[in-house]
């Protein structure tokens, strides 16, 4: 994940200011994710099998950026039932087993419309790619109006979905799982924030801005308890503390 690379805007015209700091930029990273656009698209729309949608939580916390969130009481409930395990190996494991990013219509495919939705002021060009537009990072704070200082953030990322049972995923879930637009699973974040996180879980690595791990903590929790993959003790104490900076 180093150079800068152009990336496109999306088609989903939700134009929210989020927090940029994620998964994918422009070269590799510890996640061997890469951060900028990649060379060719995936072929066909992201689809299950995946989980159901997520459920509902009451009304939504003020300030969430990202689709598919819950109460902090939900979330609560539904880490409490995430099953505990130690990290699985990594033998097997490929990025391009999460094929990504899948087409979405329109030209577009996956990060743009995550840039689109993420965005403020988003325009785009006949090839979909983002030209102008607003962003800040949930990670980090920091905002830009350059699309191409942006990653797209896996918020459960690729590798630590394998360690924690997506290994044992059919190719269609993990495509699925990889270009996830209903689940708190996508952001576009800054490539310092995305690079830094790597593939690292919550006990690891936490956003910088302390004011994010509210949705940070229950966004990981959602992932992880619809796709029904594990955590390990010390991933469910951090993510608690996480939780627990919403109140009650």
């Amino acid at each position: 994940m180093g150079r800068q690379i152009r990336v496109r805007g999306g088609a989903l015209a939700v134009a929210l200011v989020l927090g940029l700091s994620g998964c994918a930029g422009s070269t590799g990273g510890a996640d061997g994710k890469p951060s900028g656009k990649p060379s060719g698209k995936a072929s066909g729309k992201a689809s299950a099998p995946g989980p159901s949608a997520p459920a509902g939580g009451g009304k939504p916390v003020a300030g969430d950026v990202l689709p598919g969130m819950v109460t902090a009481a939900v979330a609560r409930t539904r880490l409490a039932g995430l099953k505990v395990a130690k990290p699985g190996t990594m033998a097997g494991y490929s990025r391009d087993k999460f094929t990504h990013w899948a087409e979405q219509g329109n030209k577009c495919d996956t990060r743009e419309v995550v840039l689109k939705r993420d965005g403020s002021g988003v325009t785009q060009d006949a090839e979909c790619r983002a030209v102008s537009g607003s962003w800040k990072s949930l990670y980090d704070g920091s905002a830009t109006t350059d699309a191409g200082k942006l990653d797209i953030d896996h918020m459960v990322p690729l590798a630590e979905a394998w360690r924690s049972g997506a290994a044992g995923w059919d190719a269609a879930r993990r495509k699925a799982f990889a270009n996830d637009l209903t689940h708190p699973q996508l952001l576009a974040v800054s490539a310092a924030s995305n690079r830094s996180k790597g593939d690292q879980s919550p006990d690891l690595w936490q956003p910088t801005d302390k004011s994010s791990w509210c949705q940070y903590g229950r966004a990981w929790t959602v992932v992880k308890s619809d796709y029904g993959l594990t955590v390990t003790e010390a991933e469910r104490a951090m993510l608690t503390t996480m939780i627990d900076t919403c109140g009650r």
